[in-house]
């Protein structure tokens, strides 16, 4: 997975963290760190969740532009050049990846994880004035100076929502391009739940009121 973010052509940093892994990645990674060469991988002594890792990376994150990349490979790193060009060229001060606006391939979309997304997005549009159609998307991307002056308070998928509130509230210019999608089912280690769907909409309804 490492190998294929770093393949894609551009200049950039690639930056691992291991939250809490027990599954032989972090003997990995603490080999490929032992290089020195084109990662840095920073380790969480225990699992505490995709909002900590992200918090965690942003911290020692250099680059202009911020990239969220998931360790599973559901996206693919082959279109990074297409996401980045909004920001490139000025338009946009964040992308989204939307594996619902079609024109390229979709896979393992479960019928109850495709509604529920919807239903998500459409209550974040609703509360914040957006026009998204995939809130829950991997792929986010940011200008650096955006992403690092927003503080993001939650610890696990929570981040989803809470970072689509603050930038449509904090009225930043939001763009969103279609993706591929290559996902896993249940089987194959997806995580998310119900709760997370509660939770989810807690954290809508939460940051409509505060910052």
């Amino acid at each position: 997975q490492v190998d294929a973010a770093d393949a894609a052509g551009l200049e950039k940093e690639v930056i691992v963290v291991d939250d809490g892994s027990t599954d032989g990645t972090r003997e990995l990674l603490e080999t490929l760190d032992g290089l020195k060469t084109r990662f840095r991988v920073l380790l969480h002594a225990r699992n505490m969740g995709k909002g900590a890792a992200l918090r965690t990376g942003l911290s020692y994150a250099t680059g202009d532009i911020i990239l969220i990349q998931d360790a599973d490979l559901e996206y693919d790193p082959g279109e990074y050049p297409e996401l980045l060009a909004p920001i490139l060229a000025g338009r946009a001060d964040v992308v989204y990846g939307s594996r619902l606006r079609g024109g390229k391939p979709v896979r393992e979309f479960s019928l109850v994880y495709l509604w529920g997304n919807r239903f998500v997005t459409f209550v974040a549009n609703l509360l914040y004035g957006g026009v998204l159609t995939d809130m829950e998307s991997c792929y986010k991307l940011f200008r650096a100076d955006v992403i690092k002056n927003i503080q993001i308070r939650s610890n696990r998928f929570e981040f989803e929502p809470e970072i689509t509130a603050k930038v449509l509230k904090r009225r930043h210019k939001l763009v969103e391009l279609p993706i591929s999608y290559y996902g896993r089912n249940r089987a194959e280690g997806k995580k998310l739940s119900w709760w997370d769907g509660i939770s989810t909409l807690w954290t809508l309804v939460k940051y409509r009121f505060v910052n």
